[in-house]
């Protein structure tokens, strides 16, 4: 997907906070404007694991109510290049998997996938029982790409900071925005 301009973030109440703010930075790199919805869920765990609040995530320029059905990700002619859920809870899973739009975040999802644009579902949640892994592949199914929060450890990140970023390059990978080759550690075989 060359040139991913506009997407939609969404944040739900699941680990994994510090993948957002590494996600964000490589995105105002590449000139990628940024719309974000969070769940209260989201607002919790965004405050227990980083100590912020969604206005103080860098580089979002709009955020919306999760509650809001009637903003702009609500409608597929609002032309956004792509969707992230990350991190995204297995309810929010749920949800998406079965076309159930009780919120904002959930109903973006189903516009990005009706629309047939990247939705990519950082599914964070260990172990899985069955009714996961039956809502991720109904949501691969449906067009969805799952890119569970999982580091690379073979590129050696000397910190967490080093490993978020690699992951959210690997989710610009996926989105097809490309990142500089120094942003990120690539496998060159052993």
């Amino acid at each position: 997907m060359a040139g991913c301009r506009r997407l939609i973030l969404a944040i739900t109440g699941a680990s994994g906070m510090l993948y957002v703010p590494a996600l964000l930075q490589l995105l105002a790199e590449q000139q990628v404007e940024v719309h974000g919805i969070i769940s209260e869920s989201g607002r919790k765990v965004l405050r227990f694991e980083l100590g912020w609040t969604p206005e103080q995530l860098p580089l979002v320029s709009r955020w919306f109510a999760s509650d809001d059905f009637a903003a702009p990700p609500a409608s597929g002619s609002a032309l956004y290049d792509a969707m992230v859920v990350l991190p995204c809870t297995v309810g929010s899973l749920a949800a998406i998997a079965g076309g159930y739009c009780g919120n904002l975040v959930h109903r973006a999802a189903d516009v990005t996938l009706k629309e047939r644009r990247p939705l990519l579902l950082a599914v964070r949640e260990t172990p899985l029982n069955r009714t996961h892994l039956t809502n991720m592949l109904a949501a691969h199914d449906a067009g969805a790409i799952l890119c569970p929060p999982m580091p690379s450890f073979y590129t050696h990140p000397k910190d967490m900071d080093e490993m978020a970023r690699n992951y959210a390059a690997r989710l610009c990978d996926l989105l097809g925005i490309a990142v500089p080759a120094a942003t990120m550690s690539r496998w060159q075989g052993i």
